[in-house]
């Protein structure tokens, strides 16, 4: 019993013999005192062969044996373990190892996922924002993250494109004023050298008829009235930039107005040798909303493209008025020089020429038709051109008509008052 005791030892167990009711014989004494109040009786044995069982009183487990002495008394055979001990010694080792891997891998597993995460889409973005702050604007970030990450890569490329728009359209805003610079300094520069010819010509006794000086001073007076156009036009592209047209808009009459457009422009095309055809096809009554200056410097500069461009041998100008329903559509067309199929589309962008030439009768500021443009469409019209290479163009512009329901409602308003 002394060797079987000295093994169970090591797993924290001792033996307890039992004979009858007293203590027979114990590998632990003090323990053994307390236990053998509280284990089973000599019956349990046989509900319980070969297993053990936890009694909880003892805080132990407890695998019983049942036998008989030799001389016929009952008696047990206990193996006693300490639970504690056991919990204590190896589990909580078995604990910590577990503990210890576990926190490994997970600091591991967070690493990854926080330079996967955070660390390396930060570094991209910082990559990101260098090229956007050496003027690269086509450096691109891509991702398929969604959440707070994609979010803040959806925003960099939102502004990459705004700034690249806007530092593409600072530097077209800068060619064009400078191309405006050139132009302008360019037509203005012929007319005063040709005023400045014809005074030199006055003084010098050139002119030495009436006939010469009439015609010399007509010359002059012409020269001068381009050069107004040509600063008229300047300013007037100052406020188009700003956006800034001032609009003093009115109701008025088509017919009435578009015949004294006519008949103010049939004198200057008389004068020039152009026949001007005028036809009108809507009602009498029929009503607009428009700014009457600002419109007829859009009929005049539509006009003045043509008389520019005029190249055949009998020249005629032709203004139609027509009826669209809830619309009025204005078409001025002429047997010009025309424009070619590449250059129809762009026709209305600010500076275009068609003329390379810019020789001093064809010469101009390009920024006529995108003025006329930007007119029509701020009276909610739209504009567009038609043309043939040597053979003619026709300007079509709709404006709407002003409606009998907004008629009414003026009136109602008038009543209010």
């Amino acid at each position: 019993m002394q060797s079987l005791s000295e093994q169970v030892a090591s797993t924290n167990s001792y033996i307890l013999v039992r004979k009858g009711e007293e203590l027979y014989y114990t590998g632990n004494e003090a323990e053994a005192e307390q236990d053998l109040p509280k284990l089973p009786a000599y019956s349990q044995a046989h509900q319980n062969a070969g297993f053990g069982y936890y009694i909880e009183d003892m805080a132990k487990m407890v695998k019983q044996l049942d036998f008989i002495f030799p001389e016929g008394d009952e008696g047990s055979l206990f193996i006693i373990t300490r639970i504690v001990s056991i919990m204590s010694r190896q589990f909580l080792a078995g604990m910590f190892i577990a503990m210890l891997a576990i926190l490994l891998l997970t600091g591991l597993l967070l690493t990854r996922w926080l330079e996967e995460s955070f660390i390396k889409p930060i570094t991209d973005l910082n990559v990101a924002l260098g090229n956007v702050r050496d003027g690269n604007f086509d450096y691109r970030l891509r991702t398929t993250e969604g959440g707070e990450i994609g979010d803040l890569y959806q925003n960099y490329e939102d502004m990459r494109l705004r700034l690249k728009e806007s530092t593409e359209e600072k530097l077209q805003h800068e060619r064009q004023n400078r191309e405006l610079i050139t132009n302008i300094s360019h037509d203005l520069k012929t007319p005063i050298t040709s005023i400045k010819g014809y005074v030199e010509g006055l003084m010098d006794g050139v002119a030495n008829t009436p006939e010469k000086q009439e015609r010399y001073v007509r010359t002059i007076y012409n020269k001068a009235n381009d050069m107004n156009t040509l600063i008229n036009e300047l300013t007037l592209y100052s406020q188009i930039d700003s956006d800034k047209i001032p609009y003093n808009f009115r109701r008025i009459n088509v017919a009435d107005y578009f015949g004294d457009c006519i008949e103010e422009i049939g004198m200057d095309m008389e004068s020039r040798g152009i026949r001007l055809n005028y036809s009108n096809l809507v009602s009498p009554f029929t009503m607009i909303v428009v700014d009457p200056e600002q419109m007829k410097r859009v009929i005049n500069n539509i006009v003045g493209n043509s008389v520019k461009y005029m190249d055949k041998p009998d020249p005629w100008i032709e203004i139609r008025i027509l009826d669209e329903e809830d619309a009025v559509r204005i078409e001025i067309e002429d047997n010009g020089r025309g424009i070619s199929a590449r250059d129809l589309p762009n026709i209305f962008d600010r500076f275009y020429r068609t003329d390379a030439s810019r020789n001093s009768e064809q010469g101009g500021s390009g920024i006529g038709l995108s003025i006329v443009k930007k007119v029509i469409e701020d009276h909610g019209g739209y504009i567009w051109a038609t043309s043939r290479e040597n053979e003619g163009t026709c300007m079509h512009f709709v404006i709407r008509k002003y409606s009998v329901r907004e008629q009414e409602d003026d009136f109602v308003e008038d009543d209010d008052e």
